[in-house]
This record gives structure tokens, C-alpha cells and sequence, in this order.
């Protein structure tokens, strides 16, 4: 029987340090903004489907998304934030779902590094959620140093999410990020380490 471990956290909280290290483990991540990113690719379903909806001014000159202008437009409008979200979802879970599908068969335990993991409702697809925790001052500001945002930028950001606090309240497993790196990733091996005990199932 195949363990389904859903990684979730926010923009900003340290997820992909988890999963990185989770990858040099030898586990397989299924991530999700990769397969988007793939779907979204110059040809892809989900490309099709943005330029339909939304013609070809979101794209660059040389065809491909413009993603930040996207971004900007998507998380600054919660209107247009839905419309998208409802094209979107189905295509990304059915493409999730048969990746996890295939990894099943050969694997024992199988990440799914999903942002949005209770927002689009995907905890009923996994056996187990860990959360990827910082509070919100510090993901606010590794936010913007990250990608550069005014402060207003990022609260539309963390605003288009539920809050880490509210994720907090529903996961199975909360690996707290708010320290040094070595103390999130110490967290994950004793983790890994009870779940090979059986101690976590």
C-alpha cells in the first residue's frame, strides 16, 4: 500500500527546501507548479486555454505565457482570480492524479507538493498533509525580498491563499520553517525516519 504524503505550505514558507531535500532522499515529489508549468507550456492544454479565454495580449513577443503579467493580473483581481481557477483546476488534477497513479505502482511512499493543497481541495486525494510553517511577518518578508514586491503586492499575495495559521489548524504534520535551515530539514529526517519505523502511517 502506497503512502501519499500531500507537502503544503504558502508562498513564501519554505516548501521547495523541504522537497529538495526530500528529492536528495531518493523520494519522488510530484510538484505541482511544475506540471502547471508544463501544461502552460508554448502548445500545452492549459495554454490553449489562457489565450482563448484571454487572447494573446498575455503572451511575449516570442509567443510564450508573460507570466507575471498574468500573475499581476490574476492576483490583484479575485473575479478574475475564480475564472481562472475554475479553467484551470480540472486539467491540473487530472494530470496530477495519473502521475500519482503511475508512481503508485512502483513506489512506497509518494510526495505531491501541492500549494494550493486545501484551497483546490486535494486533501481527500492524500493520505497525510505536512505543512511547511513560518509565521506571517516572516513570510512576508521573505516574500519580498524574494521576488521583489511592495508590501501591499504581498499581502495580495498572501491574501489570495488561506493563511498558514488556517493550514495550520487542518494539517496532519507541521514542520516548522522558522528557524535555521538545518532545523527545518532535521525536522523532515526524523520524520522519514519514523515513517520507515512505522511509527507514522
Amino acid at each position: 500500500m502506497t503512502n501519499i504524503i500531500g507537502i503544503t505550505g504558502g508562498i513564501a514558507s519554505g516548501k521547495s527546501t523541504v522537497t529538495a531535500f526530500l528529492r536528495e532522499q531518493g523520494y519522488p515529489v510530484i510538484d505541482a507548479d511544475a506540471v502547471v508549468h508544463e501544461l502552460q507550456a508554448k502548445g500545452g492544454k492549459l495554454y490553449q486555454i489562457l489565450v482563448a479565454e484571454f487572447g494573446e495580449g498575455i503572451l511575449l513577443k516570442d509567443g510564450t505565457l508573460d507570466r507575471a503579467k498574468l500573475g499581476q493580473a490574476v492576483f490583484a483581481d479575485s473575479d478574475l482570480r475564480a475564472r481562472l481557477s475554475s479553467l484551470q483546476d480540472q486539467i491540473i488534477r487530472e494530470e496530477l492524479l495519473a502521475r500519482r497513479d503511475v508512481l503508485k505502482q512502483a513506489e512506497e511512499v509518494v510526495f505531491m507538493d501541492i500549494p494550493l493543497l486545501y484551497e483546490a481541495d486535494y486533501s481527500g486525494e492524500v493520505d497525510q498533509v505536512w505543512l511547511v510553517y513560518v509565521d506571517k511577518a516572516q513570510q512576508l518578508d521573505r516574500l519580498m525580498k524574494r521576488n521583489g514586491l511592495s508590501s501591499q503586492d504581498a499581502e495580495n499575495r498572501l491574501a489570495a491563499q488561506l493563511s498558514l495559521e488556517e493550514k495550520r489548524g487542518l494539517a496532519d504534520v507541521v514542520i516548522d520553517n522558522s528557524g535555521a535551515v538545518e532545523a527545518t530539514l532535521a525536522q523532515v529526517e526524523r520524520l522519514l525516519r519514523e515513517m520507515k519505523d512505522g511509527r507514522r502511517q
